[in-house]
């Protein structure tokens, strides 16, 4: 078991008649509630600050280890702090019974109707639970356990299980994919709007496997797929069956090919020998997330799009992810790209909810306007692009 931290927030009236900076006996009542919550034998704080108009500060502590704060804000808020070990095996000395009851107790002597109880948090778990969103929203995952890692040449890999989702793919602490998010899948094929029969098809990264099942179920004339890395498709073929299913089995079948390289200089391969696809989909890396389109990420967006596009034919479809709805700048200026490349390119959006993000994901469509003229590479003199 870990360490574990609760937090309680309270809203009172600065100018009103409890104000614990100023009424002394609200005040030893409080500290003799928290004393109470960590299960302290003496209400009198360890130690006790005053912060001049900044507020006050009191730390408290108990003989089983466990210890709180009291911080008042002269701006009617106070919150406390808790925080205790749990040994394994055994139940907190802090429950959540005891934080709900606390909770009642301040709000009754503050008077306050607006008071906020969070859940637990988890410190130094054995399975940690917590993966931030694109804009960085803390979520609390149900995982209990770590069914996969390890660490290749190119990242960390991890395989959490999720009684929820099933089994979800983490690189580099990334949420790449889980084996609930068939709508993940369906979207960066074209949810539908596609017919892949008798088409070729490019595929960068997709190392779970998703994509190239989800395609193999449509008859395509051929699949070429590119991951960089073999301990991905390893993990994927033990690990996350729901995901790929049978289809890495075997890296080469009748009308595919798992490819384990670098895609850039294959791609680079197939654009000297004039290859070209009807599709290609891009499942490398969402679009990365700065100020400004610059840095060695936005560098190799832009190659691997310069590239995709060079090996699409004048009517083909180039799809990727794009990254979380909420990241408007970052897609904003995923778009400004779009503009630069070189050859004139449309391209539409779609937003989908992929069950174990708990976010909105956008993906992009991306095709030729000028279907009678290719792309001709930043080397070659560039039109000026549309969007």
């Amino acid at each position: 078991m870990p360490a574990l931290h609760t937090l309680l927030d309270f809203q009172f009236e600065p100018g009103g008649t409890k104000n614990p900076l100023i009424d002394q006996q609200l005040y030893r009542d409080l500290c003799d509630l928290v004393s109470q919550l960590v299960q302290n034998s003496s209400a009198a704080p360890l130690s006790s600050v005053s912060l001049g108009d900044a507020g006050s500060l009191d730390v408290f502590t108990a003989e089983n280890g466990s210890h709180a704060t009291l911080r008042v804000y002269p701006q009617g808020l106070l919150t406390v702090d808790a925080e205790m070990w749990v040994a394994e095996g055994e139940q907190p000395a802090i429950t959540a019974e005891h934080v709900a009851s606390t909770q009642k107790k301040i709000s009754e002597l503050l008077g306050c109707n607006k008071s906020k109880r969070f859940p637990f948090i988890k410190r130094g778990a054995r399975v940690d639970p917590y993966v931030p969103t694109a804009d960085n929203k803390l979520i609390e995952y149900d995982f209990d356990e770590c069914v996969y890692e390890a660490d290749s040449p190119y990242q960390n890999i991890k395989i959490m299980h999720s009684p929820q989702f099933g089994n979800m793919l983490l690189l580099d602490n990334d949420p790449n994919l889980a084996e609930s998010d068939l709508a993940y899948t369906r979207a960066i094929l074209g949810n539908g709007r596609e017919d892949f029969s008798g088409k070729s098809v490019l595929i960068l990264g997709g190392g779970d496997g998703g994509i190239l099942h989800e395609l193999r179920q449509g008859s395509p004339k051929s699949v070429i797929m590119l991951e960089i890395d073999q301990l991905v498709i390893n993990a994927a073929v033990k690990y996350l069956r729901g995901i790929c299913h049978d289809s890495m089995d075997q890296l080469k079948g009748h009308n595919y090919e798992v490819l384990v390289e670098d895609c850039i200089p294959v791609l680079e391969k197939y654009v000297r020998e004039g290859t070209m696809f009807d599709y290609v989909i891009n499942d490398l890396t969402a679009i990365p997330i700065s100020t400004q389109p610059v840095g060695d990420s936005w560098d190799f967006l832009r190659k691997i799009l310069d590239f995709s596009m060079q090996v699409l034919k004048p009517t083909g479809r180039y799809y990727t992810q794009g990254n979380g709805a909420n990241m408007v700048d970052a897609l904003r200026m995923y778009e400004g790209q779009l503009e630069k490349l070189s050859c004139k390119v449309d391209f539409s959006k779609e937003t989908v909810c992929v069950p174990s993000y708990h976010e909105l994901w956008v993906f992009y469509c991306i095709w030729k306007v000028d279907a009678a003229n290719g792309c001709e590479g930043k080397d070659a003199q560039a039109t000026n692009g549309s969007t």
